[in-house]
This record gives C-alpha cells, sequence and structure tokens, in this order.
C-alpha cells in the first residue's frame, strides 16, 4: 500500500508542469519565463524568492533587510512601461524583516532595475539575472507573457556567438568584440555584415547579453524575415565619458578603430562581402552618434545605417556633405532613424534630425515604437521590428 502510495505521489510531481518544477531561476534551461509565479524554488544562495511574476503581469520583490530603514525599488524602465510619473516606487517591512513590493500589470518585457537600500543603490540579492556596463551592475526582471517573445532563445537553429580579443594600434591596449554568425555559417559563401554598436556606458557585449541580438537574429532568420549575415559587435567607447575632450576626440579615433583595427579583423577571420553595398553601421545613443557621424562621411565603405535614439539637431553643420549629396539615396541602400515611444516629444534629438532628413529629402525609415524611452526596450524592438528585417534587400 505505501508502494502504491509512493508511485502515485511520483505520478502525480511527474505530470507538474515544468515551470512549477523549474520556476525561480534555476537556469536548468534558457527558461522564458525564470521568474514566474508558483515555483518552489528558491534562487540558489538567496534567502527570498525575488522577483515573482504572475501570468497576469503582477511583480512581486523581496528583500530580507532586518536592519534596513527604508528600501525603494529604482526602475526607470518600468515607469516608462507603465506611464508612471514616478521611477521609485517604496517597500513594506514585515514583521520578520522582509520588506515587499508588488506592482503591475506590468507588459511583457525585461526590465532593468536596482534597489535602493537606506538611500544605496544596489542590485537585488535574490535575482540571479542581471549584468554590468562601464557602469555598476544591475538587475534584471523578466515579465512574461504566454510563450517565448521574439527576443528569447525559441527551437529554431542557432547562430555562433565568439569574442575576440585583439590589439589595438588606434589605443594601443587589448580590446574586444563579439561577432555573429548565422545558423549553418559556411566558411565557402561570402555573408553581409551589420556592425552594431553601443551607447555610452555600454560595453562590447551589451547587444548580446541586453539586446538580445543573438536570439532576434535567430528567430528572424528562421522565419524567413532576415537575410543571414554577420554582425560584428564591437566596443565603441574610444574615450571615457568624462573626458571633458570627448566629444572632440571619440569620432576620429572611432573612425580610425574601425578602419585600422575593427574591419580588418573581421575580414580577416570571415568570409564577407567585401562591397559596401553589403555592410552596415548601426547603433544606439552614442552608437547612433557614431553611425551618423563617422559612418555617413564614410560612404566608401557603409550603404546602409541605423541611427537608435539619436541624430545630430547640428546635422546641417556637422554632416553637411551627406545632406546635401544629390546622389545620396543612391548611395544609401537603407536608413532607419528610430526612438522609443516615450521619447516621441518635439524636442528629441531623432525627431529633429528626423525632420532635417525630410527637409534635404533624404530618403529614409522612420520608426517610433516599443514600451520604453531611452532603453532596450526600444533598441530590441527596433532591431527586430525594422532594422534586421530591411538590411541586406534587393534596392526597389
Amino acid at each position: 500500500m505505501l508502494a502504491t502510495r509512493r508511485l502515485l505521489v511520483a505520478a502525480a510531481l511527474a505530470c507538474l508542469p515544468a515551470t512549477t518544477t523549474f520556476a525561480q531561476q534555476a537556469h536548468i534551461t534558457l527558461d522564458w519565463a525564470p521568474h514566474r509565479a508558483g515555483g518552489t524554488l528558491v534562487p540558489f544562495m538567496a534567502n527570498v524568492i525575488s522577483p515573482e511574476v504572475t501570468d497576469q503581469g503582477m511583480v512581486t520583490f523581496r528583500l530580507k533587510a532586518p536592519r534596513a530603514q527604508e528600501v525603494q525599488l529604482s526602475a526607470g524602465t518600468i515607469a516608462a512601461a507603465l506611464g508612471s510619473p514616478t521611477s521609485t516606487w517604496p517597500f513594506t517591512k514585515g514583521a520578520d524583516g522582509t520588506w515587499t513590493l508588488t506592482i503591475g500589470p506590468v507588459p511583457q518585457n525585461l526590465y532593468v532595475y536596482k534597489f535602493l537600500i537606506d538611500g544605496v543603490s544596489v542590485v537585488d540579492p535574490g535575482n540571479t539575472i542581471g549584468g554590468f556596463g562601464n557602469q555598476p551592475g544591475y538587475s534584471t526582471l523578466v515579465v512574461h507573457g504566454r510563450g517565448p517573445a521574439y527576443y528569447d532563445a525559441r527551437p529554431v537553429p542557432h547562430g555562433t556567438i565568439t569574442r575576440h580579443v585583439y590589439h589595438s594600434p588606434v589605443l594601443d591596449g587589448e580590446r574586444e568584440l563579439f561577432v555573429y554568425t548565422p545558423p549553418g555559417y559556411d566558411r565557402t559563401k561570402a555573408y553581409p555584415v551589420l556592425y552594431l554598436l553601443g551607447g555610452s556606458g555600454e560595453l562590447a557585449g551589451g547587444w548580446w547579453t541586453d539586446g538580445r541580438a543573438g536570439f532576434i537574429a535567430d528567430n528572424l532568420i528562421a522565419e524567413g524575415r532576415a537575410v543571414p549575415m554577420i554582425i560584428v559587435m564591437p566596443n565603441n567607447q574610444v574615450v571615457h565619458r568624462t573626458d571633458p575632450k570627448h566629444t572632440e576626440l571619440t569620432f576620429r579615433l572611432f573612425d580610425q578603430e574601425l578602419r585600422r583595427a575593427i574591419m580588418p579583423l573581421v575580414e580577416a577571420q570571415y568570409r564577407t562581402v567585401a562591397d559596401r553595398r553589403s555592410r552596415a553601421l548601426a547603433g544606439l545613443s552614442m552608437g547612433g552618434r557614431h553611425t551618423q557621424l563617422v559612418g555617413f562621411k564614410a560612404l566608401d565603405l557603409f550603404a546602409s545605417f541605423g541611427v537608435l535614439s539619436a541624430g545630430d539637431p547640428e546635422s546641417e553643420k556637422t554632416t553637411p556633405a551627406f545632406l546635401a549629396d544629390p546622389d545620396i539615396n543612391t548611395k544609401v541602400d537603407y536608413l532607419l532613424v528610430g526612438l522609443g515611444t516615450k521619447e516621441d516629444t518635439p524636442t528629441n534629438r531623432g525627431v529633429v534630425f528626423h525632420q532635417i532628413l525630410e527637409k534635404h529629402r533624404v530618403a529614409h525609415d522612420y520608426a517610433v515604437g516599443g514600451q520604453g524611452a531611452h532603453d532596450w526596450a526600444t533598441w530590441r524592438w527596433l532591431l527586430h521590428e525594422r532594422l534586421l528585417p530591411n538590411l541586406f534587400r534587393p534596392r526597389k
């Protein structure tokens, strides 16, 4: 009888959904719902479950800090998605010293956040998902939907991301870049190349980790919505952002880094189509400025561009030759100017840049969307919805 009961219990446990067994950051698979509520696993080395997300998008954060006097959530990305006038929310302290906050419903997406503990900004110690750039670390909230999102790992063929460490003759030091090769990469074939740049404070791995560029490309290629391509994600930080000569030096140095270090490495180690119409340059924020102020002056190298959450309001002074070129619409195959829904204001630099391009009749794809502002929710959406699907297509 006891053996029978054990078999019944074992059978019942085996029938439980995988999310019940493996939820809460077990990291057994590349789970698209790692913070789903209802799991039984406390994250390894944590003392509470945080964050915890219901299928309706309600999010609960927890922190065991009996001696703390005040705990707040700091999350501008969540505030943008919710249209909230505040980007901080107070926790409530329980009798056992556990602080708790529930907010929502929060739309499906990935969100960066931190805790403020007595005024000190820290990562969520209960969350095993997070990252860092050229700045202190942060935690990542995953609000799931009914299945994997466009930026999640899906059961499709996957490409490969390779890290290269190289010596820069421009900056006289060791640097890194990441290269995505598409599923089924064949060294006997030549591929077009997208050079994809981060923003100020981002490192070379930002587009791979927070931007999910590899998974987005995998999914689009599997759907037939993107051309198989190589994606190069370099470090475009060439001058520290606090350097008083940052603006004066960064564009000249990055142009040299691109021509003398990054592109020679890529074209020596990968089969690329060595033609300007098979190369694109795109970037977010500072990377968008590099795209414009370096790329627009490098039509010998590139024919497609993506300026994301960027654009120079003084473009008529900084890139006048590009704007005045009577043949520019035949020289440029694709130009994306994109920004987030919450960035769409009359004085936004991307909006002003779009208006300048219209004034000079420069053909471009202008896209406003996503749930975010100046954050990864915007840049992932633009990569998926506009940039990758439109690159290296036959000219109409």
